[in-house]
């Protein structure tokens, strides 16, 4: 069961307007905490007077910079200018509300964790989680987006990507959370293998003898997907001639077989995906502009495997089993470990798929999988060395933050508290674990937390 949400206040002495926000969410029906010292959050509403530098670091500590869901309450004059709100969606919070004598706020507040604990009980049910690996915020954030869509709404998606991130499994997923009762098939088109000549029969059906060849009737793409959903793979390999064909079936849900004269209607839901850049298209003329907004009610972006490495051993173990079929399970030596946390992905999890299953399938006998069962020509030419984790992305943070104008004190202290955040988030807030990570005694990482938490009101 999730824990209740958690209420802090800051930088606020006004008692009053304390107890009144706890006693209009109490009658909201919210069973509320307080925050737990040591910082493992969790949900919860941050409530403010005042806004500035601290209150932001302080709500990127405990959102986890956002993978905590946390809603930021101010007061009517706490915030003094637009930007301020934007201020604190960037270092984490939710959404940001402004507390007042409405009666119905506390039901906003109410119907906003609602939401938030449905999503995040479907990311969390086994049916994602088993098909869908990952513990990455950034792929948590894109799962959040995706679930929440496909879930409330009913609305066409686009998926954009570079190939092998997974588009066909998430279009899967926005087919079965689609909320409809009388929901029906999910219906794959690729675009890459449509033929020009047989499009019309492949996207409409056709009638039998309609052309050479179409000794009986047959239904195309836009009936077997009426009351379901269409997914269109790489939507942006479509023609211009298919293109305008779509979009009226989109628009109107009326179309005509191939050498028939009767309209029938249908009703989808479509997905699409793509590894191309749409609006460049539209720019070239290569796509019709009418038609993307039609598809992209919402667009995703999956995100690649390079940026959530932290998935990449998680993705390995549910891999594994399948080049081993019946056997007993197994894990990973430690620099088998180490050798896959930085190999390059260019074809993202489909590319760490393929691996693990030739690497599985080479091992035998009990025992962990070694460096030896990784074939030779996966093997790195240079020798194991040592792993520099200062790259070009490394480099660009702190170009940014110069650029900015941050210090080398602020830069340091900035790079010190991420790497605690994310130690400790890995650890399931298990600070000894986390401070063994980061090579310090348990004392001086519990100091240094406690140091960022002696400004609470």
């Amino acid at each position: 069961m999730p824990r209740e949400p958690w209420l802090h206040v800051w930088g606020s002495k006004d008692s009053l307007w304390t107890r009144t926000i706890l006693d209009s969410l109490a009658a909201a029906g919210m069973k509320l905490r307080s925050l737990d010292a040591n910082g493992a959050a969790g949900q919860g509403i941050l409530c403010f007077s005042n806004a500035g530098d601290q209150l932001c670091q302080f709500l990127r500590e405990v959102s986890r910079n956002g993978d905590e869901r946390v809603l930021a309450v101010a007061t009517s004059d706490a915030i003094a200018e637009d930007w301020q709100a934007w201020e604190l969606l960037r270092a984490g919070a939710s959404d940001v509300l402004v507390w007042s004598e409405k009666p119905d706020l506390p039901e906003q507040i109410k119907a906003r964790f609602e939401r938030w604990r449905a999503v995040d009980a479907i990311i969390s049910s086994s049916s994602v989680r088993d098909r869908l690996v990952g513990v990455s915020p950034v792929w948590r954030s894109a799962l959040r987006q995706i679930v929440e869509v496909a879930r409330f709404t009913a609305a066409s998606v686009l998926l954009i990507g570079e190939s092998g991130t997974g588009k066909e499994l998430v279009a899967r997923l926005v087919h079965e959370l689609d909320p409809r009762a009388s929901k029906n098939e999910f219906v794959i088109l690729d675009c890459t293998t449509v033929v020009p000549e047989l499009s019309g029969s492949e996207f409409f059906g056709h009638e039998r003898g309609a052309f050479t060849g179409a000794v009986t009737a047959r239904e195309g793409a836009f009936a077997q997907a009426d009351g379901g959903t269409l997914f269109l793979d790489e939507v942006g390999e479509l023609p211009p001639t298919l293109q305008a064909q779509l979009l009226r079936v989109v628009q109107e849900g009326t179309y005509k077989r191939v050498g028939s004269n009767t309209w029938h209607q249908t009703k989808f839901r479509l997905v699409g995906a793509t590894n191309k850049d749409l609006l460049q298209g539209i720019e070239a003329g290569e796509f019709r502009r009418d038609l993307y907004y039609r598809i992209a009610s919402w667009v995703f972006r999956m995100p690649s495997l390079r940026e959530r490495r932290e998935d990449i051993l998680p993705l390995a173990r549910h891999f594994l089993p399948a080049s081993r079929p019946g056997m007993a399970p197994l894990d990973f030596d430690v620099p088998v470990r180490q050798y896959l946390a930085h190999r390059p992905y260019p074809g993202n999890v489909r590319d760490l798929q393929q691996l693990i299953l030739r690497i599985g399938s080479r091992h035998c006998g009990p025992g962990p999988i070694t460096l030896g069962d990784i074939p030779v020509d996966e093997r790195p030419a240079d020798g194991p060395g040592q792993h520099d984790w200062r790259g070009a992305e490394f480099d660009q943070a702190i170009r940014n933050a110069v650029a900015l104008g941050a210090g080398l004190k602020e830069i340091s202290q900035a790079a010190a508290e991420t790497a605690i955040r994310i130690a400790v988030h890995e650890e399931d807030g298990n600070l000894k674990l986390a401070a063994h990570r980061l090579h310090v005694t348990d004392r001086a990482l519990q100091m240094r937390r406690a140091s960022r938490w002696q400004h609470k009101a």
